[in-house]
């Protein structure tokens, strides 16, 4: 048997959550043009959860217009999926992304204190740190995605990205999560 799977599919087994979006985001280049700060915001949307949040983020322009593209190519990839039959309908893909932790994730990757940053939103401190761990775990994928496609520079970007995270009181050892 003769394997013929490509690049993309490859990239995807290397991914743990939104295998799919991921994979597309980084063959599109989403990531190339943004500041890791960025990066690691918006990839908040994938693995936070909760629903209703109080604070709307503040967003900056480059946030807002990583948001729109990152909007846009989910879209294209729900399109697909429906028009192939494995989605009965795109009308509330949005709701799958949920952006309430992007103003906090982005302080944080920024340097700021978490005692700053839970001042900017209503969500409890327990669903931050495991939003902030849990996007560890897709930028460490996305590093190993890098490997995949051969790309050094973005492997580096993505190391980047998750060092400005891994820091402080979320990293801390915890007898909670070891």
């Amino acid at each position: 048997v003769v394997s013929t799977q490509s690049t993309g599919g490859k990239a995807a087994c290397a991914m743990s959550t939104s295998e799919l979006v991921i994979t597309e985001l980084v063959f599109d280049n989403f990531f190339k043009d943004l500041e890791v700060e960025a990066i690691v915001a918006i990839l908040s949307c994938m693995v936070f959860q909760q629903k209703n949040v109080q604070c709307e983020p503040e967003w900056t322009e480059q946030l807002l217009n990583a948001k729109t593209r990152f909007l846009n190519l989910a879209k294209r990839i729900v399109e697909a999926e429906v028009q192939e039959g494995l989605r009965k309908s795109d009308a509330e893909f949005e709701q799958e992304f949920k952006f309430g932790a992007v103003d906090v994730v982005y302080k944080w990757a920024k340097g700021e204190q978490f005692s700053k940053i839970m001042e900017c939103t209503d969500v409890d401190e327990g669903t931050i740190v495991r939003c902030i761990t849990r996007l560890d775990e897709v930028l460490r994928c996305i590093k190993d995605v890098s490997k995949i496609v051969g790309d050094v520079d973005f492997g580096e970007k993505m190391d980047q990205a998750s060092k400005s995270i891994r820091r402080d009181i979320v990293f801390a050892a915890s007898l909670y999560v070891q």
